[in-house]
C-alpha cells in the first residue's frame, strides 16, 4: 500500500520535515532574540545603581532618590507588602551580582587616610503583569523599582514572520499535491484499463506534463481499441467465411464413390471444422471484457458438464470433489478448460484415465504418464506439442491458460511418482 503512494508520501514527508526545520530555526531565533532584548534592557540597572550609590554616599532622603529615579521614569515601590507580593509572583528575567567600592576617610597615627570597603550588590530584573521591575539587594537592605518606560519582550513580529513563512510553505505543498491529484486519477484509470475496461478515457484538458501523458495514453488506447475491433471483426468474418466451404465440402464428400477418399476428405474437413471452432473459442476468450456473465456454480456440476462435452466414458474420469464446493465463473469457458484437460489425459496417458480432485483448495488433474519434456510455458504457447502425429492442433493448454487468466488463475504443473499433475491455482 505504501509503495502505491510513494510520491504522495514523499511530498508529505518533505512538507513535515520542512515545517519542523523552519519551526526549530524560528524557536532558536526566538530564544536568542529574547535573550538579546533582555540583555539590552538590563543595562539600565547601571543607571539605577549609580543613583542609588550617590544617594547612599550623600545620605540623601528617599524623596531625592525618588526624584532622581523619576527622571528616568523609574518609581520606587514603597509598600513592603506590595514589594513582597511582586517578588513572589514575578518571573526573574536576569540576575547579576555587582561589586561596589565604598571609600571612607579615616584618622590614624600617621594622619588622615582613605579606607576602601568592597561591598556586593545583587541586581535582578523581574517581570510581573507586563511590567518590568528592578530589585537592588545590598547587605543592609533592598529596594524594588518599577520601570514604566520599558515594555516586556514581545514576539508578535517574530510570530507574524513565522506564520507568514509557515503559510507560504504549506500553500506551496498544497499546490504541489493538487498538481499530483491528476496523477493519482491517471493511475486508477490505467489500472481499470489493464483490467479490461477498454472504454475508459484518459483525455484531459490539462496542458501540463501529466496532461500530455494522459492525452498520449488516450491516443494509444484508441489505437489499441481500433486494432482489437479490427482483429475481432476479421476473425469473425474469417470463421464465418470458412464455415460455408467446410460445410459444402463435407456434403460433397458424401457423394464420393471411393470409400478411402471419402474417409480422407471427411477427416480433413473435420479437422478444419475443429480448428475453426477452437479459433472461435480463442476469439471469445480474448474478447471477454467484464465478468457480467460470471455466476456461482457447484464445481461438480461444472466438471460433469466438461465430461459430457469431452464425450468420454464416465469410468475414465474419477471425480473426488465435494458437492458443496462452489465457484464463480463463466460456465462455458471453464467447462471448456476442464474438457481440454480431460482430452489431454485421454491422448497422452497410457491408461486413458484422469483423476480430478481438490488439493490445498486448488483444482487438480492427475494422470499417469511420462514427465513433460519441456517446461510448462512451452506448452501454453499456441501450436506447440510433443508428438506431431497426435490428432491435436497444440491449442489445448494455450486455451486452458487463456481461460484461467480470465478467471484470475494460473496453470501450474507437478510431476511425482509417475503422475502428471496439472493445477488450476
Amino acid at each position: 500500500m505504501i509503495r502505491h503512494h510513494g510520491v504522495l508520501l514523499t511530498v508529505l514527508f518533505a512538507l513535515v520535515l520542512t515545517l519542523l526545520s523552519v519551526s526549530a530555526i524560528f524557536w532558536e531565533f526566538y530564544k536568542l532574540n529574547k535573550q538579546q532584548y533582555i540583555d539590552h534592557i538590563f543595562t539600565k540597572y547601571a543607571v539605577i545603581i549609580q543613583i542609588y550609590k550617590e544617594n547612599q554616599q550623600r545620605q540623601s532622603s528617599d524623596v531625592m532618590l525618588e526624584a532622581n529615579l523619576a527622571v528616568y521614569k523609574l518609581f520606587l515601590v514603597k509598600d513592603k507588602q506590595e514589594e513582597n507580593s511582586i517578588v513572589k509572583d514575578a518571573t526573574i528575567l536576569k540576575e547579576e551580582g555587582i561589586k561596589s567600592v565604598k571609600s571612607t576617610l579615616m584618622l590614624g597615627p600617621e594622619g588622615l587616610y582613605r579606607k576602601n570597603t568592597v561591598g556586593k550588590l545583587n541586581a535582578l530584573m523581574l517581570e510581573d503583569e507586563s511590567t518590568i521591575y528592578f530589585k537592588i539587594q545590598t547587605p543592609v537592605g533592598s529596594i524594588l523599582i518599577k520601570d514604566e518606560a520599558l515594555e516586556p519582550y514581545s514576539s508578535l513580529n517574530l510570530m507574524y514572520a513565522y506564520s507568514t513563512i509557515f503559510t507560504i510553505i504549506t500553500l506551496s505543498f498544497i499546490l504541489i499535491l493538487q498538481k499530483l491529484r491528476p496523477l493519482i486519477r491517471l493511475r486508477k484509470k490505467i489500472a481499470l484499463f489493464g483490467n479490461g475496461d477498454m472504454k475508459i478515457s484518459f483525455r484531459t484538458n490539462n496542458i501540463d506534463e501529466i496532461g500530455l501523458v494522459s492525452n498520449e495514453l488516450e491516443a494509444a488506447r484508441e489505437k489499441i481499441d481500433n486494432l482489437l475491433t479490427a482483429r475481432t471483426l476479421f476473425l469473425r468474418n474469417l470463421m464465418h467465411e470458412l464455415k460455408t466451404p467446410i460445410a459444402k465440402g463435407t456434403i460433397a464428400t458424401q457423394m464420393l464413390d471411393s470409400e478411402k477418399q471419402k474417409k480422407r476428405f471427411t477427416s480433413i474437413f473435420s479437422r478444419l471444422e475443429a480448428l475453426v471452432t477452437e479459433f472461435a473459442l480463442i476469439e471469445e476468450v480474448t474478447s471477454v471484457e467484464d465478468k457480467s456473465e460470471f455466476s456461482e456454480y457447484r464445481l461438480v456440476d461444472v466438471i460433469d458438464g466438461a465430461i459430457d462435452m469431452a464425450m468420454v466414458e464416465r469410468e475414465c474420469v474419477s471425480v473426488k470433489v465435494q458437492g458443496d464446493v462452489k465457484v464463480t465463473l463463466n460456465y462455458r469457458l471453464y467447462t471448456t478448460a476442464i474438457k481440454n484437460m480431460i482430452d489431454n489425459a485421454m491422448k497422452y496417458s497410457p491408461n486413458q484415465h484422469i483423476t480430478i480432485l481438490i488439493m490445498h483448495n486448488e483444482l487438480c488433474f492427475e494422470n499417469r504418464g511420462e514427465r513433460l519434456s519441456h517446461p510448462l510455458y512451452y506448452y501454453i504457447e499456441p501450436f506447440t506439442k510433443d508428438n506431431p502425429s497426435k490428432n491435436s492442433f497444440g491449442l489445448g493448454l494455450y486455451l486452458v491458460d487463456s481461460i484461467l487468466k480470465v478467471h484470475e488463475q494460473v496453470l501450474a504443473y507437478e510431476y511425482e511418482d509417475g503422475i502428471n499433475r496439472f493445477i488450476f491455482a
